[in-house]
């Protein structure tokens, strides 16, 4: 309802004056929900909001929480083989054919999640970055090499197994940990190829300058470990990917798991092999109450884990 005035003039007005509200009737309000905007899930290319990726299931958050703990897995089988070395004897007692299979087992994993394209394409749009990696392998790690062996002041045939060990190449566990840790896999297996070959050639001639030591390396037989242990599982997961992309799209969750588990499984069966050299580096270095912990860490690896100076 609205009240309304009218003022009547005293004098005539040939039309009479409309009366004016004092407040005029407004509609009345209605709250309506808010309007729900459907984005099409089929967006095209050009859109500047990207589709969210669906959420992984919660088993494949398991398997990739399980892969992450592979410095655990290393750890808790180091321990195990300085109790029980045994344990690993069924791996260690089938020579170096088992290391060999296993390495390219891990190296099937990775092929399984990569394209041959992908390593193609590296070559193609990135070779400085394949230069750089390969420089710093045979530049750090020689380095650091050298570093530790005179800092510690150890004996010269400790010296040159330790520069030669900075001396190698990249190996498997590198590109696990790339795998895991969702680095560039592509860029680290293609360094490891690459420092492999160059091995040939960088190993004997680093070890020459930095030990005084000339260590052979067999070109032929080298080059042939690469193909067997690198190349051809590599190959043979990206034909088994572009084959059979189902079977494949349900086995790539658990590579990394696997991987990281046969990877453990080698480095502690590798460890298990000198406990019982390593035991006896440390006995000798117990042995001596009034040494300093840089002398015991100097005992310890004088032992040469195997070698054992006996003193009279």
């Amino acid at each position: 309802m609205s009240i309304s005035l009218c003022f009547t003039p005293f004098s005539s007005h040939p039309h009479p004056l409309r009366p004016i509200p004092l407040s005029r009737p407004t509609k009345p309000t209605s709250i309506s929900p808010p309007t729900t905007i459907v984005r099409s899930a089929n967006k095209s290319s050009n859109s500047d909001h990207p589709t969210v990726a669906p959420a992984k299931p919660r088993w494949e958050d398991a398997l990739s929480t399980a892969a992450s703990l592979y410095p655990f897995y290393v750890t808790a089988g180091g321990v195990v083989a300085c109790l029980r070395p045994s344990t690993f004897s069924w791996l260690v007692e089938r020579g170096p054919a088992s290391y060999s299979l296993s390495l390219g087992f891990i190296m099937l994993t990775m092929g399984l999640t990569l394209e041959l394209r992908d390593l193609l394409n590296l070559f193609l749009q990135r070779p400085l970055a394949i230069l750089f990696g390969c420089v710093a392998q045979y530049t750090i790690m020689p380095a650091f090499g050298l570093f530790i062996s005179k800092f510690l002041g150890l004996a010269p045939s400790v010296s040159v197994g330790l520069i030669l060990l900075g001396c190698c190449p990249g190996g498997t566990a590198s590109n696990v940990v790339t795998l895991i840790a969702q680095g560039d896999v592509p860029l680290s297996i293609v360094m490891t190829v690459c420092t492999t070959l160059g091995a040939v050639l960088l190993t004997p001639l680093l070890t020459k300058i930095l030990a005084g030591t000339y260590v052979p390396v067999d070109a032929f037989q080298l080059s042939i470990s690469t193909l067997q242990v690198v190349v051809a599982p590599i190959l043979i997961g990206s034909y088994m990917q572009s084959t059979f992309p189902k079977v494949v799209k349900v086995v790539i969750p658990f590579a990394p798991l696997l991987a990281v588990l046969t990877s453990s499984l080698l480095a502690c069966s590798v460890f298990s092999e000198n406990v019982i050299h390593l035991k006896s580096s440390m006995l000798v270095a117990s042995l001596s109450s009034d040494m300093s912990p840089l002398l015991r860490a100097r005992a310890i690896l004088a032992g040469e884990l195997g070698v054992v100076n006996h003193v009279a």
